[in-house]
């Protein structure tokens, strides 16, 4: 069932139903990556995000009840397009440990930049219409993921240059 969206805060509410889906998802998937994951760090870094990923969802609740609203999940077919590429890669390519390593830190990587892309927007949007306690809430969600990208980019690059290492050497 679609609705008409009329003004600003018919598409912000709908953005925000859209993050909430996407992080009550990565609640449910980042457990699944952890175990995944054979370097240390990496791992440790799922389950870290885990934490941050269980209080997102609790800001963006928190943001729905400022604005009078209940929250509402939308369904979300950006972080349903990610999941299904990390699922069918898994299935359908047999990687090696190092190579799935490597792929999660990339799917790691689109997953950030789909939520500060979608946080960057809710934010602006929250400004504009002068929502200064919901910018705020949605504004610290964005800075950890900020920060998550660079961990999980820092990670990349370490696992690549091992690999082309290895590569050299054998």
């Amino acid at each position: 069932m679609s609705t008409e969206m009329k003004d600003p805060r018919d598409l912000f509410m709908h953005e925000l139903g859209d993050i909430l889906y996407a992080e009550r998802t990565l609640v449910k998937a980042l457990p699944k990556l952890q175990e995944e994951a054979s370097d240390d760090e990496l791992a440790s870094g799922f389950e870290a995000h885990l934490e941050e990923t269980r209080q997102h969802v609790k800001n963006v609740e928190a943001a729905f009840e400022k604005l009078g609203e209940t929250p509402k999940a939308e369904k979300c077919p950006g972080i349903d397009g990610i999941k299904k590429e990390h699922d069918e890669f898994v299935a359908n390519e047999s990687p090696s440990q190092e190579v799935l390593d490597s792929f999660l830190t990339g799917a790691a990587a689109r997953t950030e930049h789909y939520e500060i892309a979608a946080y960057e927007g809710l934010v602006t949007m929250a400004e504009a219409m002068g929502e200064t306690d919901v910018a705020e809430l949605l504004g610290k969600n964005l800075e950890q993921e900020k920060k998550a990208l660079a961990k999980v980019q820092t990670i990349g690059k370490r696992l690549a240059k091992a690999g082309a290492k290895e590569k050299a050497t054998a």
